[in-house]
């Protein structure tokens, strides 16, 4: 069965809790509010992690654009990029935006389930803001509101602000961001400090890693672009360095 059956399948709603399993829930039509205090298990299955990693950029997806106010055609067909839908599930995944996006909660506790799930990988967390900047500046810019729903999302996921400074760099404007903030360094790190973060980077964002942790490939490709982005700013560091 797909990623797209299994979540909007009644068993996944009832196997997953929290705020999450009961929206899924309410879409398949099985009335689970009981879960919304059901706690978030951050051991749970890889199967269970990749459900909940998919719905969540589907809700946060839908809360950002509630919070930005207007959903584009360019939004909707980023959204489907980064997912890659079957037509066959187009509808039903629809249904699940457009419940995330009525739905009476606020993003924090969705966040805070995934936050939970998702503590111990921090590169998993980081991939999914990086889908939701994808979706952000499908219409060519990413609005006010739309960075002030994806900072708040950010620190609930644990980033600090120098963390948070290097992830909008590489999403916003990777071309003509910092190479050192891409990094997250400073200008006064050494090269050995510098050549230590670069090597962090690669082994908490190789694609092989989010293969392992059962990510959709949707985003183990999108891990591969950011995984180019840090080396090509790796890369400009050693040239003005001369590090060899």
């Amino acid at each position: 069965m797909s990623i797209w059956g299994k979540i909007l399948g009644g068993a996944a709603g009832l196997a997953l809790g929290g705020p999450l399993g009961a929206l899924i829930g309410a879409v398949a039509g099985h009335a689970v509010d009981k879960l919304r205090e059901a706690p978030a298990d951050e051991h749970a299955g890889d199967a269970t992690k990749q459900i909940a990693f998919t719905i969540g950029v589907i809700v946060l997806g839908a809360k950002m654009a509630k919070a930005d106010g207007v959903v584009t055609r360019d939004e909707v067909t980023a959204f489907k990029q980064v997912f890659r839908i079957p037509p066959d599930e187009v509808k039903n995944v629809g249904r699940l935006f457009d419940q995330a996006r009525k739905d009476s909660e606020g993003f924090e506790p969705y966040a805070k389930q995934i936050a939970r799930m998702f503590k111990n990988n921090p590169a998993v967390l980081e991939e999914l803001l990086r889908g939701l900047f994808h979706i952000a500046r499908a219409d060519g810019k990413v609005t006010d509101d739309e960075l002030l729903f994806l900072g708040n999302v950010a620190q609930i996921f644990g980033f600090s602000e120098k963390q948070w400074e290097r992830i909008y760099g590489e999403n916003v404007s990777p071309s003509s961001a910092d190479p050192y903030q891409l990094l997250g360094v400073s200008r006064d790190d050494s090269n050995e400090d510098i050549k230590s973060a670069h090597r962090k980077l690669v082994l908490e964002n190789h694609p092989d890693r989010l293969i392992a942790q059962g990510m959709p490939q949707e985003f183990v490709d999108l891990a591969n672009e950011k995984l180019a982005n840090i080396n090509a700013a790796y890369d400009q560091i050693r040239k003005l360095r001369e590090i060899n």
